[in-house]
């Protein structure tokens, strides 16, 4: 689920020795699944530590994540770096914003996480965004543009040369993609 490396490992086993004896650390995303998801780590006492909460052992150490947090810290890494300007904790979690799907989830959910992982945050470059609506019985995916791609003279341009073609290829059941937004240009569109 999380990579510690050696070195972030090293430091957290340094900064364990300063604490209550049996003290670990804890991963947490605090808002997961939103696009206001934010990481951390602290210290986690024996005491604080719950049944439902995952155990990671590394060669020196344990780290805890609760039960709502470990599916946005799948892929997680962490790491101690050292450069010109210090030294710095990272965490990297590409997954805390939007939980990663499994192969068996619906085709919806699947489409849902590509759009959001992969599509969106090319789309917010130009203060833009797509949503899914729905999967049509014939297998299309009906999408809703918002932000700057509402009324952009490039929309169609977007939706069939970038994204259908993206979900087409990912999704072999898809046939195609259909905008359902009504389109009005104003001061929010790029042109």
């Amino acid at each position: 689920m999380i990579k510690i490396t050696d070195n972030a490992q090293n430091h957290f086993v340094k900064l364990l020795a300063n604490q209550k004896k049996g003290t670990q650390i804890r991963v947490f995303v605090m808002n997961p699944g939103t696009p206001m998801a934010e990481c951390g780590v602290s210290y986690c006492p024996q005491d604080t530590i719950q049944v439902t909460d995952t155990e990671l052992k590394f060669k020196q150490m344990s780290a805890f994540v609760d039960k709502l947090s470990a599916p946005y810290l799948i892929d997680a890494e962490i790491d101690f770096v050292t450069d010109q300007l210090g030294s710095q904790l990272t965490l990297k979690a590409p997954n805390a914003k939007i939980c990663q799907v499994t192969d068996d989830a619906s085709l919806m959910e699947r489409i849902e996480y590509v759009l959001q992982s992969q599509i969106n945050p090319q789309l917010a470059s130009h203060g833009g965004k797509v949503t899914l609506i729905e999967i049509t019985d014939d297998a299309f995916a009906i999408l809703q543009f918002g932000g700057g791609c509402n009324g952009c003279s490039m929309v169609n341009v977007t939706l069939k040369e970038g994204i259908e073609k993206e979900l087409l290829q990912t999704f072999s059941e898809l046939k195609g993609v259909r905008d359902i937004t009504e389109h009005q240009r104003g001061k929010h569109s790029y042109y």
